[in-house]
């Protein structure tokens, strides 16, 4: 296969403690571009591995003039290194996929024919997905969250895995936005999209990266990103909290005027103190949080750094 500087599919793959089976992916992705007879480039991003992953890529690419490795200065997340490989694809049609194999290369053949029928977005939706209990709990939790406080429809049975049209990345990349989630942002640029059902693999070797805690900071940080609806809803219960302080207080001036008042209630001052004390440091905590996300975005750092091309 001749690969020239403007191939028909360029493969982007973020890659972290990779090393057990980074020959099996290209492997497995050279296979599937046998199949469709088509000029490619694969481009890997190594998102500073703590293992070997970094000297194979290379060995790799020093092989195959068809592979790009690319190295980030330190480890940002596999979303901002999903990001500088999109930057870096040339192709007419632009894939996708994480590196342990769990996306399937032989199912580039499906998004790739599906996607001539007109579509210019084609995800994977992976049919019996075969994470563990933890991560697809997580999952399901965080679609229906982040559904309800975008007010849209998150399907969590689809990830990162697809064939996108270079106009996609290309709009995909003039985003702005400091938090990077590739799949949301795929959902916010639009276009013509459509999703097929594919086969979902165990995972090649080791085990995830994604903590509950990475999960549940990445949620988190993400809704939050996309959504102003917190603020919102504290905006109506403190609405809330304040009808029923008038109602109470209405009570009390009704019960004093009548002289049915003889000793005030400690109890009862105390706790609305400090529920109300809660409610207030609660809320001034969310708005500090957004301010925070502003500052963040107006400082205007990469969200990746490229310490190494091969």
């Amino acid at each position: 296969m001749i690969v020239n500087n403007n191939p028909k599919i360029s493969i982007v793959s973020p890659i972290y403690k990779a090393e057990h089976f980074l020959d099996r992916l290209v492997d497995e992705i050279e296979k599937a571009m046998l199949v469709l007879d088509v000029e490619y480039e694969i481009i890997l991003v190594d998102d500073r591995s703590k293992d070997r992953s970094w000297e194979i890529m290379k060995a790799l690419s020093s092989r195959k003039s068809s592979i790009k490795s690319i190295r980030l200065s330190r480890n940002f997340g596999q979303h901002p290194a999903i990001m500088a490989g999109l930057s870096h694809a040339n192709g007419e049609w632009i894939i996708v996929m994480d590196c342990d194999l769990q996306d399937q290369p032989k199912e580039i053949v499906k998004l790739y024919h599906k996607a001539q029928e007109g579509f210019e977005i084609v995800q994977a939706r992976r049919k019996n997905r075969e994470d563990g209990f933890l991560k697809k709990l997580s999952s399901k939790i965080f679609s229906k969250v982040y559904g309800y406080f975008t007010d849209t429809k998150y399907d969590n049975e689809i990830a990162n895995y697809g064939i996108y049209k270079k106009q996609v990345i290309k709009s995909l990349l003039e985003v702005s936005d400091y938090i990077k989630f590739f799949p949301l942002f795929i959902a916010f640029v639009g276009y013509r999209s459509t999703s097929i059902t594919v086969e979902h693999a165990p995972r090649a070797s080791g085990t995830t990266s994604y903590t509950f805690s990475k999960l549940m900071s990445l949620a988190f940080n993400t809704i939050i990103s996309f959504s102003n609806k917190p603020l919102k809803l504290f905006v109506k219960f403190g609405m809330v909290i304040s009808l029923l302080s008038f109602c109470v207080g209405m009570y009390y001036i009704y019960q004093a005027v009548h002289n049915e008042i003889e000793v005030l209630g400690f109890t009862s001052i105390i706790v609305s103190i400090w529920f109300l004390s809660g409610i207030i440091i609660t809320t001034i905590g969310v708005v500090g949080i957004y301010i925070g996300k502003i500052f963040d975005q107006t400082k205007g750092r990469p969200v990746y750094i490229i310490d190494e091309i091969v």
